[in-house]
Parts: C-alpha cells; structure tokens; sequence
C-alpha cells in the first residue's frame, strides 16, 4: 500500500503540496485581476466582486459595462486562468482527502492484522502519563505492545509515537479480545479511574486466567477490590512519588547511582530481590561516625550492611574489612533491607549518655 501511495506521489506529487501552489496560483490570479480592474477606474468592492463572479463562473452580470478592449483582455484571461485555477485546485482538495481517508483505511486493516499476529505482548490501558513512560520504556526494551485509548489528543500522540493503538473503551471486552489480551503475557491499566481499573482486571482476568495484571490504584482502599477482581500487583502513583521524594532527602548522593555503570548494575541486580542499594555522605556528628564497619552493621541490627567506602580524598575501599573505620565526610554505599532503621543509624546524630560521673 506504501509502495502505491509513494508511486502515485511521484507521478502527481504530494496532494499538500499541490494544494498550496495552486491555492498560490488561484490567489495570484484572483489578486492581479482585482488590480486590473482598479486601474481603470473600478472601485475595489466591484473589482473584487466582479473577479469572485469570473473565477467561480457564477455568471449573475457584469458589475459594470465590459466596453473597452483593456477590459475584454482583462476579463477574458481571469476567465481563462481562473475557472483552470479552480478546477485544478478542487481536483487537488479530491487528491488529498481520497489519500487521507486510503491511509486511514489501509493502516487500520494493517494494524489489525499485526495484533492479530502478536503473541507474548502487553496491552496497555490508557495512554496518560502514566501510559506514555510505560510504553517508553517497554518499547525501549523491545517488548512488542498494544495501546487501547478512548481517543482524541492521546490517541494521536500515541499514533504518532508508532504504537499500535485500538480506539474504544477498555472496560468492555471486545476491546480487549481486539486487543489480543487472550494471548498477552501481561496487562496494565493505568486510568487514573479506580472503578473502572476494576472493571477492566475483572474482564482480563476472564479473558485470560493466565495474564499478569498491573494495576494502578488512588485510593488505598482499593487495592483489596483490585486484587479480588484478578490484579496480580497494584501501583499506586502517589506513594512512588512520596517514596521517590523521601529518597532523594535522605540518600542526595545516589541520584548519580544510575549513571555509574558498575554499581547501577548492582543496584538492578539487588533491586531483583527486594533489596536497596543507596549512597550516602556520613557526617562528621552521624552516629556512624568514627564506627568500624562492624560496628555499624551490629547497630543497624541488620538494616544495612557496608558494600564500599569512598574517603574524602577520593581513594575507594571495596569491599571494607570488618574493622576498617568510617570517617566524617566519607561516601559509603550500603545496601539496604530496612530503609527507615538504616536512615536512623546513619542520620542520628550522636547522644550523650551519662553514667553517674561517666559520660558515652
């Protein structure tokens, strides 16, 4: 179908750009016709009406008589180049919107046919902005996906972005048969609509017993009534972003983490198995300050365990002996299995214990 459109372009050229020149040459003619008239002495309201009659070959009268040579020469060619400018310029308007409504057709037939094909993709519900870096990142990593959007301004974007996009409402299960969601591996819906993520797992579920279902959630408590409709695993998007946001206040050296090629390997690798892996800047009156790595790991009480230290003066120890010391300013990175007990420990200021007459 390519192939004919781009042979068809070549023999009568683009139907846009064809439009524009002969709109161009229509208003050239219409505009030095207008000017002609002026010039012997017709006001411009029956110059431009008496061109308007001639292009469109109206015929209701001439505005004034048509009595001197000058005027026949002036009037014949805005008949001559008029009336052709105008029957090229319909024909062209005919050219476009035929090739308009062919695309539509044939990419839509074509679309169809490469769903019907897919096996092992995911089906995506609702193209918001959620939907848009979820489709991203799968589209980044090669997995085959399918885009089901009410329509409108997103529809077009995720068109124009080259996913495959169903147009209807996902809540009702032709779409998702047309989606191909009884061969998918998995199904994410992410409407920032709680009932109808519902609606939509519980069909899903039906459809296809075995589907992993990502589902979004905004209220909390609807993640009991998300899992009973059949969602595996339920996201809620404010609770990452908090979550996010206390990150970067408690561990501002790991926003470079990723980048680090090495330790943002380790850091998807741990990250597998439900771990954390997190730099930090100790400070010189933290509580693990001056400890050995032994030390800190005993009053941490296994929230965290010491992977490297990074001193002040840039020197790196990998994998630190038990009693190697960490010092005030060093950068350690530590792997997490309880964030909130890990952030006490190496937050907490020290304290002062007293004794009787003995101070810690």
């Amino acid at each position: 179908m390519r192939s004919i459109i781009r042979d068809a372009e070549s023999v009568l050229g683009s139907p846009l750009r064809n439009l524009t020149w002969i709109l161009g040459f229509v208003a050239a003619v219409a505009s030095a016709s207008t000017i002609a008239y002026v010039a012997a002495g017709w006001s411009l309201i029956d110059a431009s009406y008496m061109v308007v009659l001639t292009v469109f070959s109206v015929g209701y009268g001439e505005v004034r008589p048509i009595d001197t040579p000058y005027l026949h020469a002036v009037t014949m060619l805005t008949m001559v180049l008029g009336c052709t400018g105008m029957i090229l310029f319909t024909g062209a308007l005919v050219q476009y919107f035929t090739e308009l409504q062919i695309r539509q057709i044939f990419g839509a037939n074509r679309m169809e046919n490469e769903i019907q094909k897919l096996s092992g993709h995911v089906v995506i519900c609702g193209y918001g902005r959620i939907g848009m870096m979820l489709a991203k990142d799968l589209k980044a990593a090669g997995m085959p996906l399918v885009v089901i959007e009410r329509g409108g301004a997103r529809h077009s974007e995720a068109q124009e972005a080259g996913y495959m996009c169903i147009t209807g409402d996902a809540t009702e299960e032709d779409v998702l048969i047309h989606a191909g969601v009884e061969r998918a591996r998995a199904l994410a819906t992410v409407l920032p609509d709680d009932a109808a993520n519902v609606f939509i797992s519980l069909s899903a579920r039906a459809l296809n017993p075995e589907i992993e279902i990502i589902a979004r959630g905004e209220a909390p408590t609807t993640e009991r009534k998300l899992r009973n409709a059949g969602a595996d695993h339920v996201i809620f998007p404010t609770h990452i972003g908090a979550e996010r946001i206390a990150r970067m206040i408690l561990f501002p050296a790991s926003e470079g983490l990723d980048t680090d090629e090495r330790l943002g390997s380790a850091r998807r690798e741990v990250g597998a198995l439900g771990l954390d892996l997190e730099r930090v800047v100790v400070s010189p009156d933290s509580a693990m300050s001056g400890l050995t790595v032994e030390a800190a790991e005993r009053i941490a009480n296994g929230a965290l365990f010491v992977v490297e230290i990074e001193r002040a003066g840039g020197r790196r120890i990998a994998r630190p002996a038990r009693d190697e010391t960490i010092e005030g300013g060093d950068t350690v990175t530590v792997l997490l299995r309880d964030t909130a007990r890990a952030a006490r420990t190496l937050f907490t200021a020290r304290r002062e214990m007293r004794a009787g007459r003995i101070r810690f």
